[in-house]
């Protein structure tokens, strides 16, 4: 009797085992086979056609373009138990992608896609002669409630203004235009769209201010209107980007000083302001931007001295560079505590006074230049210091600086610099050659170096031209 009840019961599981696995594969074959609105098909196809031509008709995708053969760039999400579009992207991004015909137009199709969360065009509209094109200005609040990215990349041919109408993507999280033809000042209507993180507009040619409720975005964390054509001053607002990580305005005319509010992005990693035309000096509050990995300034007529920062409070940096922004005075000791420092630029300035051995003993150091100023002193930097940057160490255009020569072997003195003891006695350092059995390549080299000889080997007439300097001093002695 009791091994009957175990049989019934083990049955009644199995059976509920098989329902529940007949009730996965129904749900999974409903969700594989889900159709299409016919007019979100239309929609789809027709858009399609603007941009690749009316050649393609989707005539191989079977039963409809989210099924079993899906379109490449093309992404669906089921509602309601129907598909609906949900990224569109055209472009060569991949082998089999949809690329655009020559003639390009935005049919009207596109914005009745109204669960569409990504849009993007790559390499799609080329040339800016034959067939330039415009972002249309209508219709884009009918992607309002959904549309969360919109990017245009690398498309010379598409030309004119940004939009007002952006600023009704009220739900855009991504909004990149790089490496476009666009042109006129930036839309206020773009401060409308509080919910971005990523603003990205670089690579145009943009004119203008950078309109002040920017300063609005605040859940911004990139920010890059680098390589264009903006002026004007930098406005203070954008110091409220408290969650920013990343501030690209390179490549600009901005001009002024900056605004000490800058010092309230606490969480910026990355921030690039060369080649503008800032003025005024470095400002205390950089100091107080400890999450920075990379600060370049450089090109820009800034002016004043490195003191006014407390370099130490910057441990984060990885790059720095301040190179040609007419900075006077002596380099801080501060700054041979950044530890993870790899790249510090100082070049093409006004600095003056000695040059702290510390900086060669920066543990992660790799590029040091601090050419084109007015230093002086003796380098006490190691052999093995020059040994390892090469080139990567700039100490020329230097008038009043040299290098020792009693502890630098001259196969790596620093280039462009001179060496310390200028006046050296030739008829010594020659009597104490010894020529009988000595390799010349390795006589003297410190000599050599300092009659401005290259010492990387002195084969050939070089050699013959050293050889015939020793033999006439030798006969000067004998005469004498």
């Amino acid at each position: 009797m009791k091994s009957l009840v175990m049989t019934r019961q083990i049955y009644f599981i199995l059976l509920l085992l098989l329902c529940l696995d007949v009730c996965c594969m129904d749900y999974e074959a409903n969700e594989d086979s889900a159709p299409m609105l016919k007019t979100e098909k239309i929609a789809l196809y027709s858009a399609i056609q603007g941009f690749v031509g009316d050649w393609w008709n989707g005539s191989d995708l079977y039963p409809d373009p989210c099924g079993w053969t899906p379109i490449q760039g093309i992404s669906c999400d089921v509602y309601d138990g129907l598909w609906y579009v949900t990224t569109f992207g055209i472009g060569p991004v991949h082998d089999n992608s949809l690329t655009c015909a020559p003639k390009v137009e935005f049919r009207p199709y596109l914005f009745e896609l109204k669960h569409l969360k990504s849009l993007s065009f790559f390499s799609c509209f080329i040339s800016s002669h034959q067939h330039p094109i415009n972002i249309p200005t209508e219709s884009w609040e009918n992607l309002a409630n959904t549309l969360e990215s919109l990017e245009f990349r690398s498309n010379p041919g598409l030309s004119g203004q940004i939009p007002t109408t952006f600023g009704k993507l009220r739900n855009l999280q991504s909004l990149v235009l790089l490496e476009n033809g666009l042109t006129g000042e930036l839309p206020t209507s773009i401060g409308n769209l509080v919910k971005l993180k990523r603003l990205v507009l670089a690579s145009n040619s943009f004119r203008g201010r950078i309109p002040d409720n920017f300063g609005d975005l605040t859940e911004l964390l990139i920010f890059d209107l680098s390589q264009n054509s903006l002026s004007g001053s930098l406005p203070v607002s954008l110091g409220g980007l408290a969650s920013l990580l990343k501030l690209d305005l390179s490549n600009n005319g901005f001009e002024g000083e900056f605004p000490k509010e800058f010092g309230n992005m606490k969480n910026l990693t990355l921030l690039d302001l060369r080649n503008n035309g800032l003025s005024g000096g470095l400002i205390r509050s950089f100091q107080g931007m400890g999450s920075l990995e990379v600060l370049v300034l450089c090109n820009n007529s800034i002016g004043g001295d490195l003191m006014n920062v407390e370099w130490r409070n910057l441990q984060n940096l990885i790059i720095l560079d301040l190179s040609n922004m007419n900075l006077i005075g002596e380099i801080p000791q501060s700054m041979s505590e950044l530890k993870r420092i790899r790249f510090l630029g100082l070049n093409d300035n006004n600095l003056t006074g000695n040059i702290s051995p510390k900086l060669a003993a920066l543990p992660c150091i790799n590029s040091l230049y601090l050419n084109g100023n007015s230093l002086s002193g003796k380098l006490q930097f190691s052999e093995w210091f020059y040994e390892k940057m090469g080139r990567r160490f700039g100490a020329w255009n230097n008038p009043n600086l040299c290098y020792p020569l009693d502890i630098i072997d001259a196969y790596h003195v620093p280039v462009g610099v001179k060496p310390c003891q200028q006046e050296v006695n030739l008829v010594d350092s020659v009597s104490r050659t010894e020529l009988s059995g000595t390799d010349l390549r390795y006589t003297n080299s410190h000599f050599i170096s300092s009659l401005g000889f290259s010492t990387h080997g002195i084969d050939g007439k070089w050699l013959g031209f050293r050889i015939e300097l020793v033999m006439m001093v030798l006969m000067w002695n004998l005469i004498v």
